[in-house]
């Protein structure tokens, strides 16, 4: 992987991305040039048309990272790939049409924009066609040693059997600090040079994943592995990337300290993140309020109840704010006013409040509490007084996730159904701390256009 804007992206997403935007600008030449062919005219200056080529390309591919043409899912299946590029298309569509009726200068021919559409569409799918093994390949993955073979090993070596994963483990190499649970692994006596070891295997990096470090840890063999290029990862950061998550169980406080993360200078992009989070909010609820309200009316003609309800979050550093939401659920959703998980199914969803639970459409209203400033667009999800009480004196560093704003969206709610369990609870708490350790605005443009996805596709909506 490389990292990015403190975000790592896999090699193969890098470098199909680039070779898509090659694609795309060339497919709006192919579009351009063959109606100027069919009037018979002259083919403009390239510097001309070039505002308009870069223009498609960026609206294409953003729609394509929007429903996740880059997943791993869509890498490793043709069918998934050209099914997604279909609704990027069409999507990409409609955020021409905004783009041009903004920026005529860079607007398109009708008759153009359809063939470059139809060209774009095309040189994806075969370019996905004649990729499909290397992207999904070994090729591409990173080739690594792992020292340790205990429960930690353990785990490295099942991450690197999941579908998905961007590196293969090449050896394991036993360090005397506990019960082997890796089979293949080899032990370090029975080598006679790890570094030489290491080469003949062709290694590009190096995994610490011992259970006890002390009078285990091959100093002078790590620094000769250093000083040849070859990377060293402890096991925790080593996770962190694969998975885009912080994980609990290896986690110390020493890591979090020392580790890169939790930057201070943050004082832009936060001014930056702010000044998006009012100008959007402004936008959303002067363009939306005929549907909330309509909403709103559905939701009071349905059942009994008022349709807006008010709740107590904790926000950032723990300070409580109320939220505003449309209300889904029947008014005695909860007794006694006692907080309870939302289930699959809850039969205390309304008919009217299912539709909009899946259309997120009953978070509208949260727009409000991000133009107050109490929210962001981008953060963990606000979770109520009662739950935060429990959660954090079951789950160690639970607080350590109110160090950012909550958010409407976030990187556990693209990356986690909805929970409704302390196990649920910890899986995202795993994806919160990835957030606030590794926060950009980068980042967040990712999650934005990912909750596209999340939108149209809504999986584990409750």
């Amino acid at each position: 992987m490389i990292r990015l804007f403190k975000h790592y992206v896999p090699y193969a997403v890098l470098l199909l991305g680039l070779l898509d935007f090659a694609l795309l600008a060339g497919a709006a030449e192919a579009g351009w040039s063959l109606r100027l062919w069919q009037l018979g005219g002259d083919v403009d200056p390239e510097v001309a048309r070039l505002p308009s080529l870069l223009a498609f390309a960026a609206a294409l591919q953003v729609a394509m990272v929007a429903v996740g043409v880059y997943s791993m899912d869509a890498l490793q299946s043709v069918r998934f790939a050209i099914a997604r590029l279909l609704v990027a298309v069409m999507l990409g569509f409609i955020l021409l049409s905004l783009l041009f009726f903004v920026f005529p200068p860079v607007s398109f021919w009708r008759s153009s924009l359809l063939y470059a559409m139809w060209f774009a569409l095309l040189a994806l799918a075969i370019a996905r066609m004649l990729l499909k093994d290397l992207l999904g390949g070994e090729r591409l993955k990173r080739r690594v040693l792992v020292l340790g073979a205990g429960p930690r090993a353990a785990r490295i070596e099942a991450l690197a059997a999941s579908r998905g994963a961007g590196f293969a483990v090449v050896g394991f190499v036993g360090m005397n600090d506990g019960a082997c649970a890796v089979a293949q692994s080899v032990n370090r006596a029975d080598l006679a040079s790890l570094p030489d070891h290491l080469l003949a295997l062709g290694a590009s990096e190096v995994v610490l994943a011992m259970e006890e470090r002390r009078n285990a840890l091959p100093l002078n063999d790590l620094l000769r592995i250093k000083t040849t290029g070859v990377a060293v990862r402890d096991f925790s950061s080593f996770l962190e990337r694969e998975t885009g998550r912080v994980d609990l169980d290896s986690l110390n406080p020493s890591w979090l300290i020392f580790s890169d993360g939790f930057s201070a200078g943050r004082r832009l992009s936060s001014a930056g993140k702010r000044l998006f989070d009012v100008a959007v909010s402004s936008l959303i609820l002067a363009i939306m309020a005929p549907v909330i309200l309509a909403v709103a009316l559905a939701v009071k003609l349905e059942s009994e109840g008022p349709a807006f309800f008010r709740q107590r979050r904790v926000g950032l550093y723990g300070q409580l704010f109320d939220v505003i939401k449309i209300r889904s659920m029947r008014v005695d959703a909860e007794v006694g006013g006692k907080a309870v998980w939302a289930q699959k199914d809850d039969p205390r969803v309304t008919r009217v409040g299912r539709i909009i639970r899946k259309l997120r459409i009953d978070e509208l209203p949260q727009a409000w509490s991000v133009l107050k400033g109490e929210m962001s667009f981008v953060g963990p999800r606000p979770e109520r007084p009662q739950f935060v009480a429990d959660l954090e004196a079951r789950l160690p560093y639970y607080a350590e996730r109110h160090v950012v704003k909550p958010g409407i969206t976030g990187w556990a709610q693209i990356n986690y159904p909805y929970g409704a369990s302390i196990e649920d609870a910890r899986e995202k708490l795993q994806l919160d701390l990835y957030y606030a350790k590794n926060y950009s605005t980068f980042l967040d443009l990712v999650i934005l256009l990912q909750t596209v996805r999340v939108v149209l596709w809504p999986e584990g909506a409750r």
